[in-house]
């Protein structure tokens, strides 16, 4: 059985557009890579269920984890977490999940990142630009953006912020019809069928399998 472990709300952040972060302060700290998440463990009605959610913290912080969160209209556990405050408590398992970055591939890698996708997507672009020979490039599609003015400052990285309705044909266009180079990599991460669409287009647009790595949500 996995190791539970608890975290203390250092403090919220609230990003408007029923997103928010919890600051959590972790005794000992989380050893994990960019891209990993969380499992939850949480009080509801008398259950406990269990939710994951991305870290959009760097591993050079494993002591103070922050988790981006969005409120689903029903979802109990989101719920539950929007009414946690600082000094508050979660238990959690983990890190878990095989969509990391450790170290930039030798090729260009391109970030894509739908909403709250963001999450996960942070500290890997932050892992990317400390390690890469080759370029960097986030394409970020998103109504109410999260992290924007930060990532726009990453020196190195080419940051775009795209229309969610617009960002498959803007990914095509880009990265199929443009040119014929096939050797990037790319990270694609969202909610819902778009980053199934996504993937499938760029495979089946001559990238290698191996070379799309993608979280859905």
């Amino acid at each position: 059985m996995a190791e539970e472990r608890t975290a203390v709300v250092d403090a919220v952040v609230d990003h408007g557009a029923d997103t928010r972060s919890l600051l959590l302060r972790v005794p000992g700290g989380v050893a994990f890579q960019p891209g990993q998440f969380l499992s939850c463990l949480l009080p509801v009605g008398g259950e406990r269920l269990t939710r994951p959610y991305s870290i959009a913290s760097d591993p050079e912080e494993p002591e103070r984890i922050e988790l981006l969160l969005s409120l689903v209209p029903d979802g109990p556990g989101s719920h539950h977490l929007f009414g946690l405050g600082p000094g508050d408590t979660i238990q959690f398992t983990g890190p878990w999940g095989t969509f990391v970055l450790e170290r930039a591939p030798a090729a260009e890698v391109v970030f894509v990142a739908i909403d709250v996708g963001i999450a996960p997507v942070r500290p890997m672009v932050r892992r990317a630009l400390a390690s890469a020979s080759h370029p960097v490039a986030l394409v970020y599609a998103a109504t109410h953006p999260v992290y924007r003015d930060e990532l726009a400052a990453l020196p190195g990285l080419r940051f775009e912020m795209v229309d969610p309705a617009a960002l498959e044909a803007e990914i095509a266009r880009r990265y199929l019809h443009a040119d014929d180079d096939r050797s990037r990599h790319f990270f694609v991460c969202g909610v819902g069928d778009p980053v199934r669409r996504l993937r499938d287009a760029l495979r089946g647009g001559g990238y290698a399998r191996r070379a799309v790595q993608y979280e859905r949500w």
